[in-house]
């Protein structure tokens, strides 16, 4: 009977963990896509100086 209980508390929590990282995956997804989008206007920012300064000379 004891090991009944402690099987099934082993189960919930395994249970619970996945949902909790479920939830943690759909919260980064769109953070992880803002930082992306704002990486590559940066590098396209550094990009444009970059070609605007080579043309000057």
């Amino acid at each position: 009977m004891i090991l009944k209980k402690l099987k099934n508390e082993r189960g919930a929590t395994a249970i619970e963990y996945g949902l909790i990282i479920a939830l943690m995956v759909l919260a980064l997804i769109p953070a992880l896509q803002m930082v992306g989008g704002n990486t590559n206007s940066m590098y396209d920012r550094i990009t444009n100086q970059i070609v605007t300064a080579m043309n000057a000379r």
